[in-house]
């Protein structure tokens, strides 16, 4: 083909405008030239970023047909993101947009682990954005009292989880504290610029302070109580993390099926570990054996890259390509006051920061493995490590903007879920601990279905189940089948239930989405020319798109 699509050149000029209005979002994808400044989170900032997107999708409609398959995916994807964007920012939805794991409160903590730290430059960029980290909590302000004034406000559980993370934000153990030495251990000689970041650091640890007091005396009076979403709010945010309609009831009664068969699973598996144990003694040896665990932060590392190292050896090749640059994948440990868990951040757009694994852990240790393993494949490879180097060394056919800036969790968490189920498969939880533990994955998810669709519309827990049979859902019930049946410890647990509560139909795109890939494997086995390795590469090449477009894609429709 002799010229290539104009959505192409589009599609990277929109990126490039988008990184000039949300600098903080070009910083953790990678764009650089942004990294000194804050996103205007205002209603004003808001607007004209849907006024953007608005006049963007006008360009993109205006444009010629397209000729192939792949400028035809890149324009759909592109009116798809601009329209569920602008349909987001109309509903209001962007009012509500704070809870306790993945809102503006915790990016302008976390935004400092993804800068670069080797340069001065780096270092210039990192004392700009805490001398202005105060200007950018004052307009996320003015977004919250909007909501304020239009009856648009969280439950009361978010904002008191959020005003305990920046209570350690601003306090003694403040990942901020930490900035003055790692200037220091930089080598970089720089008497003022050392001033200037111990001068930053005090500003947002007080700037962290002050938000904390914001919420507490001006948010939290105009809370609510309930924590549902709603339906109408649920079912536009499921379209917004799936890319597909689905049908509610169906989804919970299919969840509560899927519980079951886990259950089962696990208490089979139990056996093997501990003979005559039940699930519940299993899961007090796991948690607490020794002789299981990593004994301190730098084992517990230690032993997550060997797994990652090992898994990527063994496989690039055999079952996947792997792009060359990230035949390798860096893990990290999350400083304190965020959430408890483990997440995945992408290489930058010119691959010099690598792809990288985060856990917070809590305390020194000793730290459990049996359910790390599992984590590992899902955040790292094959999972999220692979998915987002696939997708990001793809710019012959997919736009810039398609790699850059498009994330449906259904299919971009549903991977990571299948990736567990095949690393199960392939034989890489080489002991019964860790196939309990991938089970008991599979099992937070599954619970996390039934738990997210009944606290946010209401749904009772069914008659014939042994865990409160006939009760509606509460924060304390939900807690109580996360460390029961998804084996979690009590902290992780009230974590995970306060971030369901906060984040609706985000939990429900893991399982979701992992049973449309396993759908469509199992309608394209039924033809004479499947191959597993070619099954994923396809998958993987088309890119982060909506759950109806994937089977189409895939299918050939």
């Amino acid at each position: 083909m002799d010229q290539q699509h104009p959505i192409y050149d589009l599609s990277s000029r929109i990126v490039d405008d988008l990184a000039e209005l949300q600098p903080v979002s070009a910083t953790y994808l990678g764009i650089a030239g942004h990294d000194h400044r804050w996103d205007d989170a205002s209603p004003a900032g808001l607007e004209r970023v849907a006024d953007y997107a608005r006049g963007a999708l006008y360009e993109i409609e205006a444009l010629p047909p397209a000729r192939d398959k792949w400028e035809s995916l890149a324009i759909e994807v592109a009116k798809t993101m601009l329209t569920t964007e602008i349909a987001y920012f109309d509903s209001g939805d962007h009012l509500l947009e704070f809870d306790s794991l993945a809102s503006r409160a915790q990016d302008y903590r976390q935004i400092f682990d993804h800068m670069g730290k080797d340069t001065t430059q780096h270092w210039h960029n990192i004392a700009a954005r805490l001398e202005g980290i105060d200007g950018a909590f004052m307009r996320y302000r003015l977004l919250l009292d909007e909501g304020r004034a239009r009856g648009h406000v969280v439950a009361a559980r978010q904002i008191h989880a959020v005003v305990e993370q920046c209570r350690t934000t601003a306090g003694e153990e403040s990942y901020f504290s930490t900035l003055r030495q790692e200037f220091i251990d930089s080598g970089i000689n720089d008497s003022p610029l050392e001033e200037r970041i111990a001068a930053g650091v005090a500003h947002a640890k007080a700037t962290f302070g002050s938000f904390g007091d914001y919420l507490e005396t001006t948010y939290l009076p105009d809370a609510v109580q309930d924590d549902a979403a709603g339906r109408e709010r649920y079912l536009r945010a499921a379209y917004r993390f799936l890319g597909t309609d689905i049908d509610p009831e169906a989804t919970y009664a299919w969840g509560w099926t899927e519980v079951e068969r886990l259950r089962t699973a696990m208490a089979e598996v139990a056996v093997e570990i501990q003979p005559g144990a039940t699930v519940a003694q299993v899961i007090e040896l796991l948690n607490h054996d020794p002789e299981r665990a990593a004994a301190d932060r730098a084992e517990f590392v230690s032993f997550i890259e060997a797994r990652l190292e090992t898994a990527l050896t063994e496989l690039a090749g055999t079952h996947f390509d792997v792009p060359e640059e990230i035949r390798a994948v860096t893990v990290q440990l999350a400083p304190p006051g965020g959430p408890l868990g483990a997440y995945y951040v992408g290489p930058s757009e010119d691959w010099t920061r690598p792809g990288s694994v985060w856990w917070s852990l809590k305390g020194d240790g000793p730290f459990s493995l049996f359910d790390e393993v599992s984590t590992a494949y899902h955040e790292g490879f094959p999972g999220h490590h692979l998915q987002v180097g696939i997708q990001m060394s793809m710019s012959e056919h997919l736009t810039r903007l398609h790699r850059m800036m498009v994330w449906y969790p259904g299919l971009g968490e549903g991977w990571a879920l299948y990736s567990e189920k095949l690393m199960h498969e392939l034989g890489y939880f080489e002991k019964p601990d860790y196939v309990f533990g991938w089970l008991a994955s599979q099992m937070l998810r599954a619970c996390r279905v039934v738990i997210d669709l009944g606290s946010h519309l209401g749904f009772d827990i069914p008659n014939d189940q042994p865990f409160h049979p006939g009760e509606g859902w509460s924060y304390e019930n939900g807690v109580e089948m996360l460390v029961n049946y998804a084996t979690l410890e009590q902290a992780y647990a009230e974590s995970e239930m306060t971030r369901y509560l906060g984040w609706p139909a985000q939990a429900i795109s893991y399982k979701v989405g992992e049973r449309v890939i396993l759908e469509l494997r199992e309608e394209l086995m039924k033809r004479p020319d499947f191959d597993l390795k070619k099954f994923h590469a396809d998958l993987l090449e088309v890119g982060p798109v909506g759950l109806d477009l994937l089977r189409s894609v895939m299918l050939g429709e």
